[in-house]
């Protein structure tokens, strides 16, 4: 008996395309789409198990929902004269209503009841112009880094050929807040150094001037226990001076 015909949707249908260069994981996207009003089981497998990871590899996709799968393609050395023999394939079955495992579901199928759909796998490398595009493109993202870095004030003229106005001029005023920013942090500095200065000499003067006051207040002191002293011998002097004078008479 034929099996049925895939009820899931996949983008892309026949074929995976991995472009390199594959000295890093390469990543494809496969996109599961489910138009029916049941909820569908689905497996991704492959022939080379050992050269692809695949997230998710299973699970449910709900009706009328989607999902994508991740098939990452791990590092190796390419030879272009070497045709990829890597297939996936996509197996899908209708969840029963009353589900409670799917691992369940995978074994009591049979197999009229299983759907499956087919995919090989391309490996392209990257012309030469997109070589040389990519090479310049970094190349003037990295001059734009070691400008801002270096002089916030001026761009290469690579970076602003492959800037627009409306990204320079943001770059721009980035500049000029980061430069009013570091004066007024300089402006601070300034100040706080100059209140500091300004309250250690009012301290030193009220210093001075407490000791001086001191000094004066001391010095009134003596200056009036003197005075009084010579006061009181002038009086003492007279009162001598008129009881002589009144026993001479």
């Amino acid at each position: 008996m034929a099996r049925p015909e895939q009820v899931l949707v996949l983008e892309p249908q026949h074929e995976l395309k991995f472009r390199g260069p594959f000295t890093d994981v390469v990543t494809a996207t496969l996109k599961l789409t489910n138009p029916t009003d049941r909820n569908v089981c689905f497996k991704v497998k492959t022939t080379a198990p050992r050269r692809y990871c695949v997230r998710p590899n299973s699970g449910i996709i709900d009706a009328g929902t989607s999902i994508n799968v991740s098939v990452m393609l791990q590092p190796f050395d390419y030879d272009p004269n070497e045709k990829s023999k890597h297939k996936f394939m996509v197996q899908s079955v209708l969840a029963p209503f009353d589900m409670t495992d799917m691992e369940g579901v995978w074994k009591e199928a049979k197999p009229e009841e299983l759907m499956d759909s087919k995919l090989r796998c391309t490996f392209e490398m990257p012309l030469e112009n997109d070589k040389t595009h990519d090479s310049e493109s970094n190349k003037i993202v990295s001059s734009s880094a070691s400008s801002v870095k270096t002089d916030h004030s001026v761009l290469p003229k690579s970076a602003s050929a492959s800037l627009d106005d409306g990204e320079v001029k943001k770059i721009m005023e980035e500049c000029k807040r980061l430069q009013m920013e570091v004066q007024r942090l300089r402006e601070e500095n300034k100040q706080i150094r100059e209140d500091d200065g300004l309250r250690k000499r009012k301290v030193t003067s009220l210093a001075a001037s407490h000791s001086s006051s001191s000094t004066m207040a001391t010095s009134a002191v003596r200056d009036e226990g003197l005075s009084t002293r010579v006061l009181a011998l002038c009086v003492l002097f007279f009162v001598i001076g008129v009881i002589i004078g009144k026993l001479a008479l």
